[in-house]
């Protein structure tokens, strides 16, 4: 699900329209929430930037569909993904953010202060925007996918995997990503089946040749996945199809999606610099966009690690550029 998208059928376009007669003038607006939003939430409220978060579809984001965190830093028995979103909310809520439910359907950014409108309907004037929208992984579309999503089905390895050691999983995928995914639980991992549904690789020569010398990782070309299956405690195995039609079944524990995210950005591109998957592109080591006063952090502007705790390292580089920056003015 996105976090953050374009106006419905109605109301198509980027531009804002608006609707409630009273503009709400704020200091320091953050769009999105997750580790990276509420990081900057955090850095942003003790820094007396007085701000506002909306929240988006779904707060807390990607990690609010993991079961086990067991890799960010400060939970040494490890914490569920939703558990780990409220505390941190109730964190920035405790130095004064305003948390709101919302979604942000339309930028202008043109100038200072910038306009968003939230839900079609509100608009606000921000005199510095956080833009932490995130990036919502691409998935096959099963049923059976859905179902089994943070019991078995994951879309990352680096988040995921450790749970799966010593078992047999699968990674359905051709580029390099999928080819990072795999090598990765190649070393924890008993076996590893790569499913992809051309007859070749889209990944890069060096990944290519790395997955072929890695001898548990079993290849399988032209081969699509049909249903993913399992019982009350997961993922049990995968019903796949062959070039002929024919149906073969792995038994598998845990099943990872590595066919991209796309980036939550689509309502600023008009204004900011956006890589050719659509990743906010921020000027070297900072948060900073093309646009003064506009910064962008976590899984929107990060196509490399997409990790809670470089999400929350970004969050709070953003907040302290914001506070930098408005007190330039």
């Amino acid at each position: 699900m996105a976090l953050f998208k374009t106006l419905d059928d109605t109301q198509s376009d980027k531009n804002p329209k608006k609707v409630d007669s009273e503009i709400e003038k704020i200091k320091c607006l953050i769009i999105g929430s997750g580790p990276a939003g509420y990081t900057a939430a955090i850095y942003a409220s003790r820094a007396n930037l007085n701000p506002v978060m909306y929240e988006g579809m779904e707060p807390g984001g990607q990690l609010t569909t993991t079961n086990d965190v067991e890799n960010f830093p400060g939970y040494p028995e490890g914490i569920t993904g939703p558990a780990m979103m409220e505390d941190l909310k109730t964190q920035a809520q405790r130095f004064g953010t305003d948390v709101r439910f919302g979604l942000a359907t339309a930028t202008d950014l043109s100038k200072r202060p910038f306009k968003v409108t939230v839900d079609g309907n509100k608009l606000i004037e921000a005199e510095s925007l956080i833009i932490a929208t995130g990036a919502t992984a691409r998935y096959l579309g099963l049923e059976s996918e859905e179902k089994f999503k943070g019991q078995g089905v994951s879309a990352c390895a680096t988040c995921d995997g450790f749970f799966y050691k010593g078992k047999d999983v699968a990674v359905v995928g051709g580029g390099d990503t999928a080819a990072e995914e795999a090598t990765y639980l190649a070393g924890i991992c008993n076996k590893v089946y790569l499913i992809i549904r051309k007859d070749y690789m889209r990944a890069s020569k060096v990944m290519v040749e790395r997955v072929m010398k890695t001898p548990n990782i079993e290849v399988l070309f032209e081969h699509t996945t049909k249903e993913i299956v399992g019982d009350f405690s997961g993922v049990t195995g995968v019903v796949l199809k062959n070039k002929n039609g024919e149906e073969v079944k792995k038994d598998i524990h845990g099943f990872f999606v590595a066919i991209g995210h796309k980036p939550n950005s689509d309502i600023f591109a008009d204004y900011l610099d956006t890589d050719e998957v659509g990743y906010i592109v921020t000027n070297t080591g900072s948060s900073k966009t093309k646009v003064d006063g506009v910064f962008a952090c976590g899984d929107v502007m990060d196509p490399h690690y997409r990790q809670a705790v470089t999400a929350a390292g970004s969050g709070c580089m953003a907040a302290i550029d914001a506070e930098r920056f408005l007190g330039a003015l």
